[in-house]
């Protein structure tokens, strides 16, 4: 199971990689290992606004629907819109193909809230 140093992982298990004020939001190696197969893909649309702790989205998996939440408040600038045909890249590439949504991010303050990899290793156990 892959915990990344380069980026910063929200409780809920969704990481965030961020480049100057652009950020891609995915989920955790761990999260989508424990969810099994995913099958389905919603996702918020291109120009939404995003609120931290708010749901951006879901993922069904054979056996369970999971709310997927954002660790930050920004603006959705693209959505990975292979997973609607391919959801199934999120169990393959978490951190690379699988991304969900690429945001703006309005208040980079949030991101001192998140987990670094060390502690996101602590949280799962790992």
């Amino acid at each position: 199971m892959a915990v990344l140093d380069n980026i910063l992982y929200s409780e809920s298990h969704e990481w965030i990689k961020v480049d100057g004020n652009i950020a891609f939001i995915g989920i955790s190696d761990f999260a989508q290992g424990e969810l099994g197969d995913i099958v389905h893909v919603e996702l918020a649309e291109a120009d939404e606004k995003l609120i931290a702790g708010e749901p951006l989205g879901n993922l069904e998996a054979v056996k369970t629907v999971e709310d997927l939440i954002s660790p930050v408040t920004g603006v959705v600038l693209e959505v990975n819109s292979e997973l609607f045909d391919s959801p199934e890249l999120i169990n393959q590439s978490p951190y690379e193909d699988g991304w969900l949504v690429k945001i703006e991010l309005e208040n980079k303050d949030e991101l001192e809230s998140l987990l670094t990899a060390e502690e996101y290793r602590k949280l799962i156990g790992e």
